[in-house]
């Protein structure tokens, strides 16, 4: 899905939500345990639930490589039946990738190339500490994505991410500078946290027409207004990720119909904003 796809996805929809499907064994609803992949039942359940709602999916892959071949096995079902929805959706693997050249280029395979590894995702998270050469490789891909890390909403974010240089630059604010000229707004993104709302003005200074992938509305308590307050250009420009609070907002067997409400829920303030 290339950019102008996503923008009028957008549009169409009237929302810029993304579902993650941080879709943890522990937490699915126990009458589906029995089946015969609880994972890719209760993913299916819930994008049939929230596809009206939404212009994006990002399974995390922490939740699915953690179970070994029967983890990706899940994986590779959800992701072939997102397929069936591929002009209604923009799919987004959570993986944090990054290394050196060569082996960004076997990581961009294993998550862009459907002849390789079976996974055709539009987009992959990417750690952007050691280089342009290592996010390269996933920008070689035509109509592909990479959504580098710049500012996260975790606390561990003030050991590197907002220490300043003896300029008064902060590491984030360089990461996005030179790292907006590694690509272009057709093919990369930027990761910044909700939390850190406030902050997307001085974000929006540095990429004014870059899409951002904000995690953190929802469970981890972000504003949905004030992300949109400070970080809608012209565009839309945002893609706005909520997990815990859609895909568990309840665990009886009426899971998905309460994930639609909440993902509604969010489509509706999302239109208002737009």
């Amino acid at each position: 899905m290339n950019r102008e796809q996503l923008i009028g996805l957008i549009g169409q929809k009237k929302s810029f939500l993304c579902v993650g499907l941080d879709s943890d064994m522990d937490k699915i609803p126990h009458h589906l345990r029995n089946t015969a992949d609880p994972v890719f039942e209760f993913n299916r359940q819930i994008i049939d639930a929230t596809l009206p709602y939404t212009v994006a999916y990002k399974p995390n892959l922490a939740f699915y490589e953690s179970r070994g071949i029967a983890g990706l096995n899940s994986l590779y079902k959800t992701m072939d039946y997102l397929e069936s929805f591929r002009d209604q959706c923009f799919t987004i693997a959570d993986a944090k990738r990054g290394d050196i050249g060569n082996t960004s280029s076997q990581y961009a395979k294993a998550f862009f190339s459907k002849h390789n590894s079976g996974f055709d995702f539009d987009a992959i998270t990417v750690a952007p500490y050691m280089g342009e050469d290592s996010v390269k490789p996933f920008l070689e891909f035509e109509g592909k994505w990479a959504i580098l890390l710049a500012l996260t909403s975790n606390k561990g974010a003030f050991n590197f991410q907002l220490s300043e240089d003896g300029d008064g630059e902060k590491l984030f604010s360089r990461v996005l500078d030179t790292a907006k000229n590694w690509g272009n707004p057709g093919n990369t993104m930027f990761v910044v946290g909700a939390t850190r709302a406030e902050m997307l003005a001085e974000v929006r200074k540095i990429v004014p027409d870059h899409f951002l992938l904000v995690p953190g509305v929802g469970a981890q308590g972000g504003s949905l207004g004030e992300v949109a307050k400070y970080g809608l250009n012209k565009d839309c420009g945002l893609l706005v990720n909520a997990s815990r609070s859609i895909i568990f907002a309840s665990d009886g067997t009426d899971f998905a119909e309460k994930a639609a409400d909440e993902a509604r829920a969010m489509q509706l303030e999302m239109a208002e904003l737009l």
